[in-house]
């Protein structure tokens, strides 16, 4: 037995390995109930527009981990930083709801790009455009 290993086999840098992918797990899993919160507060219209964008997003990038953030869904990297998050036209009282990204969100396109879209619905041709912003924002 290496000098690393315990008695059970593991060594201390696989039990740090598996305590920390349970933690992303618990993250994942108190975002999902976190988001699906947010969802329920919402007016029917735009939680038929965020459970549309949960889906979007977790299908274009699965590596991101669902969280809130100041009570809207949102999405974030390994490094915990949100990239794109869903902000209801009711939190502010606005006539669009919006899909905004942030910093962390490979995005970069000469000296000006956009952050935000503003979504006043969910059409077929949007998806599209959704998830290869979703796709590029967490592309290296």
């Amino acid at each position: 037995m290496s000098p690393t290993k315990d008695k059970q086999g593991f060594s201390a840098e696989e039990k740090a390995a598996m305590r920390a992918r349970a933690k992303e797990l618990k993250a994942a899993a108190d975002g999902e109930e976190a988001v699906a919160a947010a969802l329920k507060k919402m007016a029917p219209a735009d939680r038929a527009i965020g459970k549309r964008i949960h889906e979007l997003v977790k299908e274009a990038a699965p590596n991101l981990t669902p969280k809130t953030w100041y009570g809207m869904p949102a999405y974030a990297n390994e490094d915990g930083k949100v990239v794109v998050y869903f902000r209801d036209a009711g939190k502010f009282k606005e006539r669009y709801s919006m899909l905004g990204f942030n910093e962390a969100a490979n995005l970069d396109n000469g000296s000006m790009w956009p952050v935000a879209y503003a979504l006043p619905q969910l059409a077929k041709a949007d998806e599209a455009k959704i998830r290869t912003l979703v796709k590029n924002a967490v592309s290296r």
